[in-house]
């Protein structure tokens, strides 16, 4: 992790985004405890991510797009929240350039059993 993590009561967008600036990277990790660790992402132009081996959740900061999870593809927007399960192949697609998510990674290796229904 990131030698100057922050605590969580201190993650913001534009923190987290002003980070990201600095370290002249894509994404960088912000925040970890037990399983959870917490990035934010902003790709340049292309998203070239490969399968994780662990659940994800993204939710958008900023920017639209098309989003690929598996064999579904659908439009997503600030303010969403993405799940992607361990090992699925997924990846943005046609954003606008102002796109950032904050990315949270959780569970085991291989990921976490199939979801359930929650009433």
């Amino acid at each position: 992790m990131d030698q100057r993590a922050i605590g969580v009561d201190e993650l913001t967008p534009a923190g987290a985004l002003e980070r990201l600036r600095g370290s002249g990277r894509e994404f960088i990790e912000l925040f970890a405890h037990g399983s959870l660790v917490v990035e934010v992402y902003r790709p340049d132009g292309v998203d070239r991510q490969t399968p994780h081996t662990r659940d994800e959740v993204y939710v958008v900061i900023s920017g639209s797009g098309w989003f690929v999870n598996g064999e579904r593809r659908h439009r997503f927007e600030a303010g969403q929240v993405l799940f992607v399960p361990a090992g699925v192949e997924h990846r943005f697609e046609g954003f606008t350039p102002d796109f950032a998510t904050w990315v949270f990674f959780y569970g085991p290796e291989g990921g976490e059993s199939r979801a359930r229904a929650v009433a």
